[in-house]
């Protein structure tokens, strides 16, 4: 590779640093890129460069906007009175796609986990905590597994003495799967979210 032009090199090299991408695929995403049009790498040049200066986090609920606050902060048809709890930006599109929930949101920007240094001074709990006048439930939408228990209780600790309702995602056995493939984990998860049928 040493023999490319300095240009080359410097992009695969900074395609390199993307999460996901290793020496190989950013060597074919810039070849990619030099073997088509070029209006389109510039355009993409173009987006690069606007990411920083005009894509920033909602000073609500920290998701990505354009302005001071993101849509969902700013449509007055989303209810105020719930709040949904997610670890990263990504979350909130999940949670979107769905289609059942038209409450507000709030970005923790991580979940507790001791081993790597992540404690409750690392989360937007404070900011969290500032936002919850007029709401009558939290909805902890965190990754089932010991960190995200593990913030679900911090934040039930933090908010319930409060007086708002906390609730969780209820976990289990995903729709089409088959009970003697689930683990003894999911299986206990879902005996405990059972509801009554109607």
């Amino acid at each position: 590779m040493a023999s490319y032009p300095p240009a080359f090199l410097s992009l695969v090299e900074n395609l390199a640093r993307l999460p996901g991408v290793g020496p190989k695929s950013a060597q074919r995403l810039a070849f990619h890129l030099l073997k088509g049009e070029a209006d389109q790498a510039q355009a993409l040049g173009r987006d690069l460069g606007n990411l920083h200066l005009k894509v920033r986090l909602c000073g609500e609920c920290g998701y990505l906007a354009e302005g001071p606050r993101c849509h969902f902060c700013a449509d007055p048809r989303r209810d105020a009175r719930l709040m949904c709890v997610v670890e990263d930006p990504r979350d909130v599109d999940v949670i979107e796609a769905s289609g059942e929930y038209r409450g507000r949101y709030h970005v923790l920007f991580g979940v507790l986990s001791p081993l790597e240094g992540i404690g409750p001074g690392q989360l937007k709990l404070r900011e969290l905590l500032g936002r919850l006048e007029g709401v009558d439930e939290v909805i902890v939408a965190l990754d089932p597994d010991v960190e995200g228990d593990a913030t679900s209780l911090y934040l039930t600790r933090l908010i319930k003495p409060l007086g708002t309702k906390v609730s969780r995602l209820a976990s289990g056995l995903p729709m089409g799967s088959e009970i003697e493939y689930a683990d003894q984990v999911t299986l206990a998860r879902a005996l405990q979210a059972r509801r009554e049928l109607t």
